[in-house]
C-alpha cells in the first residue's frame, strides 16, 4: 500500500487490520494542502506492528449466560428487655401502725364490714403485745380494747376486771359482733361466729382468732 493522508481512518478487525481510504487520493490531497499539512505514514510498518500486538495479546471470552449468586445472612430479631420501673414507698411510723396487714393464718371474717367497732380493730392487726401498751405502737388486751372504743368517742378502762361493771351482759346467742368478750384476766372484741380480735399476750401480735375461753362472758357497750 502506499501512503496516504490525514483523512486516511484505520480500521481494526478480528480478522486483521484494513485501512480505507476516505476522500482524495494522496497526489490530490498533496496537491490542494498548504505547506503546512500532516507528513505521510507508513502503513506498511503500521501493519506489522498492529498484527505483532494482536498476536501476543490474550484472548477474553465470555460465556452466552451467565448465572451468579450469594449467601443471604441469617438475622434474628431480639426483643428488647424492658425493666418495669420500682417505686419506693416511703411510709412514717405513725402511718405503718394505721395500715397494719392481717397476717395470713388470721383472715378478717366478713362480719367486720359495715361494723365501726371492728373495722377500727381491724386496722390494727399485727400490733405487737406491749404489756400495759395503749396506743398503736403496742397494745395490751385491755388497753387494746379501750382504745378501738375511744375512737367511737367511747371510754373504758384500762382494766380488764373492771369491765363486767361498765355495759350490758348478753347471752353468747343474743352476741353482736363488736360485742366485748370477757374472761378472767382477759378482754377482747367479739368479731362474730367463733371469732374474736384481741392482743393476746407477749410475743404475739394482734389478731383475729377463734374463741378459746371455755367460759367467756358478752358484754354489750351502750
Amino acid at each position: 500500500m502506499g501512503t496516504v493522508g490525514r483523512r486516511t481512518a484505520v480500521v481494526a478487525a478480528a480478522s486483521g487490520l484494513a485501512v480505507t481510504m476516505l476522500g482524495a487520493p494522496a497526489s490530490a490531497a498533496n496537491q490542494g494542502e498548504a505547506a503546512g499539512s500532516l507528513p505521510a505514514v507508513d502503513t506498511t510498518s503500521l501493519t506489522a506492528s498492529a498484527r505483532a500486538v494482536l498476536e501476543t495479546a490474550p484472548v477474553v471470552t465470555a460465556p452466552a449466560e451467565v448465572s451468579w449468586s450469594f449467601d443471604t445472612p441469617t438475622v434474628t430479631a431480639v426483643k428488647p428487655v424492658v425493666k418495669a420501673a420500682t417505686t419506693r414507698t416511703t411510709t412514717t411510723a405513725a402511718s405503718r401502725s394505721e395500715t397494719r396487714t392481717a397476717v395470713a393464718n388470721s383472715p378478717i371474717p366478713q362480719s367486720v364490714a359495715g361494723n365501726a367497732v371492728l373495722e377500727i380493730a381491724a386496722r390494727y392487726v399485727g400490733t405487737p403485745y406491749v404489756s400495759g401498751g395503749t396506743t398503736p405502737d403496742g397494745f395490751d388486751c385491755s388497753g387494746f380494747v379501750s382504745y378501738v372504743y375511744g375512737q367511737l368517742g367511747i371510754s373504758l378502762p384500762h382494766s380488764s376486771s373492771a369491765y363486767l361493771s361498765v355495759g350490758t351482759i348478753v347471752s353468747a346467742a343474743d352476741a353482736l359482733p363488736g360485742d366485748i368478750i370477757w374472761s378472767p384476766g382477759h378482754v377482747a372484741i367479739y368479731a362474730g361466729g367463733n371469732q374474736q380480735i384481741d392482743a393476746p399476750r407477749p410475743g404475739k401480735t394482734v389478731q383475729f382468732r377463734a374463741i378459746w375461753q371455755s367460759s367467756p362472758v358478752f358484754i354489750r357497750i351502750g
